[in-house]
């Protein structure tokens, strides 16, 4: 078992059963003691465990909302390298889409390379960056809008109109927060061009990983029931799964 493999078992064993002592997580994962708070202390660099006295419980609290992208970005890298491989698997020849600004989307980018006749419009300017450099027609489009140093993302009201004129075939789009009963969530105040992608596209694509779930933040994205597909990992929980299958959403797992 990886490194990696092993700390995404342990943050779903934490989501699962709550605040766990470092002596029963080394017991129930055949490692030492030593070994398991290394773990832990990635983990919670990662915000994805809180480390207490003794053992740690999993990490619900909402991100800090002034994480860069850059940083964002490494953060459950090999994770979100999966979820962008297989979003990118569902986009046609021919296609047009929406890529939202975030880290997951931006994973996206490499493997859009050999369709043809692709049009993609991002307000990300490190996605823009990665696609140009892409040795690929790609037919590329920004909306423009107030520049937002930290998510490196346009806004505004120019860059939600520069959204409605056109209509594409499918939007990704990330979340900082996801409910099962709300949909997709941020504590971003600026979120309304997202909601604007939502309404140029025909079909809406989450893509999200697994310690997203459960993590309130008080703006609502993408209603429930405007979400088509939701690409994540594995360490989402049963229940989550089944109550986004009884909205009829189709789960996609990586």
């Amino acid at each position: 078992m990886s490194i990696e493999t092993r700390r995404e078992m342990l943050v779903r064993y934490l989501r699962e059963h709550g605040r766990t002592s470092v002596n029963d997580l080394a017991a129930h994962f055949n490692i030492t003691g030593a070994t398991v708070r290394s773990d832990l202390r990635h983990l919670e660099q990662a915000q994805l465990v809180v480390r207490r006295y003794g053992g740690a419980e999993a990490f619900t609290q909402p991100a800090l909302e002034d994480h860069s992208m850059d940083e964002k970005t490494v953060l459950n890298l090999n994770t979100k390298q999966r979820i962008g491989a297989r979003a990118a698997s569902l986009v046609r020849d021919g296609e047009s889409i929406i890529l939202d600004s975030g880290s997951t989307t931006l994973q996206m980018v490499p493997w859009l390379a050999e369709r043809v006749a692709l049009t993609v419009m991002t307000n990300s300017l490190h996605i823009m960056n990665e696609a140009a450099a892409l040795d690929s027609n790609v037919t590329l489009l920004m909306p423009g809008g107030t520049y937002r140093k930290r998510s490196a993302s346009f806004h505004g009201s120019q860059a939600e109109q520069a959204f409605r004129v056109f209509t594409f075939d499918k939007l990704f789009i990330g979340a900082d927060g996801f409910d099962v009963e709300q949909g997709t969530t941020t504590f971003n105040e600026a979120y309304q061009v997202s909601q604007a992608m939502c309404q140029a596209a025909r079909q809406i694509i989450v893509v999200t990983d697994s310690s997203k779930f459960g993590r309130k933040t008080p703006n609502v994205v993408v209603p429930i029931d405007k979400i088509d597909i939701i690409i994540t990992d594995k360490g989402i929980s049963d229940a989550d799964r089944q109550a986004l299958e009884q909205h009829g959403i189709q789960v996609v797992l990586v």
